[in-house]
């Protein structure tokens, strides 16, 4: 399989990728961040303007119902979630208000976002967007600045005369970027980026850079059978100092009591170079017509590699580096090999 020109250049130099379809979810009201506190997994009270946080919604049984970025963007806080959960989302934030000074809006309409991916990602960003021209930001913020911003964390930025929020991500292993901007400065926004070198990614050029990456998402990897523990994202999405929030319990025993053992672990996959990639859900094996002992979750064929790579869970035994694993398609039978995440050396991951 050749590398795609979008594939390098998001390896190489820059990429964009639309994300206008994720829902966006804005919090407003004097209220909002001691509301959302007991709602979700981090610490979001703790945040100032200009920072953020992965977070994840559990069910009380401690699985993750979903998954979301939060912006501090000043005078809200803005939720940016998978489309599939937008609207169940709103609902259940907008349900749980009784007395508190919290209004809830959907923006998803309203604001558009692009992904800007790549080494050269930091610098066209700052050409195109201006990040320090708006809200409160004294003086443009620098390439080197602008990279070094961890997750979530934000500047306020400006693009034909309307604001933009430049949000850091690493969701594929290279420096990275969220662009939100209300919808109509969207199409002249993405031609922007593209003149000043972005090659377009499509949804699964996008998939394979992230699995690559090793990062799990939602819902291909972590969905309402997932306790975050088993995916190893608890220091991303989890602070273990916060208040009470919903499957905090669940949480708060398997550290304390299980001393962090659960059941299976998510893992990486190596597959030999002439096979193709598993279906998501394949079972996984540890030997031919042997007992499932996992899933694939995730797959796609590594140019970079040369070989199928995929992301799955396995039983908590079975998760240590270079065990062999089978996976059945069809008549024929594949061996696998749990490998460290990320599958390459990237400097984001």
């Amino acid at each position: 399989m050749d590398m795609s020109h979008a594939y390098i250049a998001a390896r190489r130099s820059s990429a964009l990728i639309d994300l206008s379809a994720r829902g966006k979810i804005a919090m407003k009201g004097a209220d909002r961040a001691s509301y959302l506190q007991g709602l979700q997994t981090n610490d979001v009270e703790a945040l100032s303007a200009g920072e953020g946080c992965y977070a994840m919604f559990l069910t009380p049984q401690g699985r993750v119902e979903s998954d979301a970025l939060v912006l501090h963007l000043g005078d809200e806080l803005l939720l940016d979630v998978h489309p599939t959960v937008t609207i169940p989302l709103e609902e259940r934030l907008r349900e749980f208000v009784f007395t508190e000074d919290v209004t809830v809006e959907n923006r998803t309409a309203h604001w558009i976002a692009f992904g800007v991916h790549g080494p050269e990602a930091a610098a066209l960003v700052r050409a195109v967007a201006q990040p320090g021209a708006g809200g409160s930001d004294t003086g443009l913020v620098g390439a080197a600045e602008l990279a070094g911003l961890p997750e979530c964390h934000h500047r306020s930025g400006e693009f034909a005369g309307a604001p933009v929020v430049v949000a850091r991500s690493g969701e594929i292993g290279e420096v990275g970027f969220v662009l939100y901007v209300e919808s109509t400065r969207g199409p002249a926004l993405r031609d922007a980026l593209i003149e000043g070198g972005a090659a377009e990614l499509d949804a699964s050029t996008f998939d394979l850079l992230r699995i690559e990456s090793g990062r799990p998402v939602f819902p291909a990897d972590l969905d309402s059978e997932t306790i975050p523990l088993e995916a190893g994202v608890e220091d991303r999405a989890i602070s273990l100092t916060k208040g009470c929030y919903v499957g905090q319990e669940v949480i708060v025993r398997i550290l304390h009591r299980g001393k962090g053992r659960v059941a299976r672990r998510l893992v990486g996959l190596r597959f030999e170079p002439d096979t193709q990639p598993p279906v998501s859900g394949a079972a996984l094996t540890s030997g031919v017509d042997a007992p499932s002992v996992g899933a694939v979750t995730s797959a796609a064929w590594s140019p970079a590699l040369g070989r199928p790579i995929a992301l799955g869970y396995v039983k908590r035994e079975l998760a240590e580096l270079g065990t062999t694993l089978m996976v059945q398609d069809g008549e024929r039978w594949k061996s696998a090999t749990v490998t460290a995440r990320p599958f390459l050396p990237l400097p984001g991951a």
